[in-house]
């Protein structure tokens, strides 16, 4: 059985994608192995009419609980690794600042850069 204070619950989460996802598979086969020995053990008690051993019931609990809160971190923290993707407006809208900026000189691309803020200013006051 799981060690009631693993070193999984407070090591370091990973600094890459990759080695989240590998977490995350371990900590899912883990979780599913925790599952299988609760339900092994209470068809066990329900063939044989015995009582559930509480203090082992109560470990395997708690180590199926930080499993779950490591894997729901491990998660997040994927998520916050994972670079969005852009929409295709926002690739176009990209495309189209870059092709802008390489046909206009320094002084019209800050009267363009100006006219920008003032639209983008006009339409939050009316939109908002």
């Amino acid at each position: 059985m799981t060690e009631l204070h693993s070193q999984s619950a407070t090591a370091a989460l990973p600094d890459t994608p990759e080695g989240c996802r590998a977490r995350l598979a371990t900590l899912q086969s883990e979780i599913a192995a925790i599952r299988v020995q609760i339900a092994t053990a209470d068809l066990r008690r329900q063939a044989h009419k015995q009582a559930l051993d509480a203090e082992w019931f109560h470990r395997a609990k708690t180590a199926l609980r930080m499993k779950r809160e490591e894997a729901a971190r491990l998660s997040a923290r994927l998520i916050e690794l994972t670079p969005k993707a852009k929409s295709s407006r926002e690739r176009f809208k990209d495309a189209l600042i870059e092709a802008m900026r390489a046909e206009c000189d320094d002084a019209r691309w800050a009267a363009l850069l100006q006219r920008a803020r003032l639209l983008h200013d006009h339409q939050e006051v009316s939109h908002g």
